[in-house]
């Protein structure tokens, strides 16, 4: 499948690793995102979760100012927790009208049961609402890690149905992945994409520098593969919980390991220690490399 052109500069082989990097925050981190602001480079995208106890207003006012940053915001949608078509078309074109936005990340979310109308993702996807909005890139996710509820095959499936989906609804399909902390794994599954020719651009995601305790936590709540080897491999040591752990043996390892076969490729950072402390430490990783 051929997506849309509208992700120019992609995976330039002389690049930095962290060059164009996206960022994800939460509705209530507008403050730390403009402590940080400083330190975040204009135009990369910015995505506002989509959490309980967090309302509409909040995560458009988060857009908002992200894009009086000079950046992109990327607000979720999580299917499940949507209570009515009314509140989706409400929010959705707040977000166009408000914000500018150009771009949505849709997921089913972690409901067990949808509180509205929306099933899944796709359920949001076929409304035909994104397009008429005038969404230009719809991400969905990808789990390099696997997904609890499906095997690995399923997993391809799914993802296959919903870039062919959205690009035959004229827009471009971005897959954003849960973080992982297994390299080599990661490397094979988006090798493995593209052999099943699923071309759509990846944003790999990543943890940003946080403390241990909370990189462990974080990875049993996301049921990402967090084995005492795979973590000792990312550098972290389950029988010392102390302390803080970063992404650069990860990082280092993927840079290495990144070549054609896997396509259009960059990063994802999921700041867990906090905005301003992952954005410090993607520009001390740019300085140094």
């Amino acid at each position: 499948m051929n997506a849309p052109m509208i992700h120019p500069g992609w995976h330039l082989p002389q690049e930095n690793i962290v060059h164009g990097v996206s960022l994800e925050m939460t509705a209530k981190d507008i403050e730390s995102l403009d402590k940080a602001a400083g330190l975040i480079p204009k135009d990369i995208p910015i995505a506002v979760t989509f959490l309980a106890g967090e309302s509409a207003e909040m995560r458009i006012a988060a857009c908002k100012r992200i894009r009086l940053l000079g950046c992109e915001p990327m607000p979720h949608f999580s299917a499940r927790r949507i209570t009515s078509e009314h509140d989706f078309l409400e929010y959705l074109h707040a977000a166009v009208g408000e914000a500018g936005v150009r771009r949505c990340f849709v997921i089913a979310g972690d409901s067990a049961q949808p509180e509205g109308p929306y099933a899944d993702s796709m359920a949001l996807v076929r409304t035909g609402a994104f397009e008429q909005a005038g969404i230009k890139v719809i991400g969905i996710a990808g789990h390099p890690e696997g997904h609890p509820n499906m095997s690995p095959a399923q997993c391809l499936a799914v993802l296959r149905e919903k870039c062919s989906e959205i690009t035959a609804r004229g827009m471009a399909p971005l897959i954003v992945t849960q973080f992982a902390f297994d390299a080599p794994h990661t490397l094979a599954w988006l090798a493995q994409l593209r052999r099943e020719g699923i071309d759509a651009p990846v944003r790999l995601g990543v943890p940003g520098p946080a403390g241990i305790k909370t990189l462990v936590r974080f990875a049993a709540r996301c049921g990402v593969g967090a084995s005492t080897s795979v973590l000792s491999k990312y550098g972290i040591s389950i029988g010392s919980l102390l302390g803080s752990a970063g992404p650069d043996k990860f990082l280092n390892e993927l840079e290495r390991g990144l070549g054609p076969e896997h396509g259009l490729v960059r990063l994802h950072f999921y700041p867990f220690g906090g905005l301003e402390k992952t954005a410090q430490w993607i520009a001390d990783y740019a300085r140094a490399h």
